[in-house]
């Protein structure tokens, strides 16, 4: 399976992902395939929206102390459903679907996630620190909402326009 990370503007990135209903060897492909991407960009998660398949299934692998990423520590999440949230906090995200942009975004600090794994059993774990803030930030992709949409107006309006200038930038570099 050959998949490509798809990148802002691109309107897939603002459509509803479709809970998975069958557990069998396409979606073990397509979860199988989304992990070297995932690796290969330098990310901690990843959503099945953002290589084009529109489907509410995430990776998530945070380093370890050593800041390493050990396959053992990848969490694959099919129909991820924040049950409970507590606290707050603030985080600089990014992503790999909006390239070279980081901005702090408010994020609950523990949350309490029910989700079915790969072969359909249910999991339910509480999370803080660097794992809530990637759910909630590739849960976010799975209902068509990016980092970027929970900026403020006036952020919102400089990041257009710096990223505009950084496209520009790219495409002219190329030639």
């Amino acid at each position: 399976m050959n998949l490509n990370i798809v990148e802002y503007p691109d309107k897939r990135l603002k459509e509803i992902s479709k809970e998975i209903e069958k557990f069998d060897e396409q979606l073990h492909k397509l979860l199988d395939a989304m992990y070297p991407i995932m690796m290969q960009s330098n990310g901690i998660g990843l959503a099945a929206i953002q290589v084009a398949h529109p489907k509410r299934a995430i990776l998530l692998n945070i380093p370890d102390e050593d800041d390493e990423q050990s396959i053992d520590n990848l969490i694959e999440m099919i129909n991820p459903i924040i049950m409970q949230k507590t606290g707050e906090t603030i985080y600089q995200e990014g992503c790999l679907s909006v390239p070279s942009f980081y901005e702090d975004i408010n994020r609950y600090e523990t949350i309490t996630v029910n989700y079915l794994d790969r072969d359909g059993n249910t999991k339910i774990i509480e999370v803080d620190g660097l794992l809530s803030i990637a759910i909630q930030h590739e849960v976010d992709h799975l209902n068509g909402v990016l980092f970027i949409d929970k900026l403020s107006y006036s952020r919102r309006k400089k990041f257009e326009k710096e990223y505009k200038k950084m496209l520009k930038e790219k495409k002219s570099s190329k030639k």
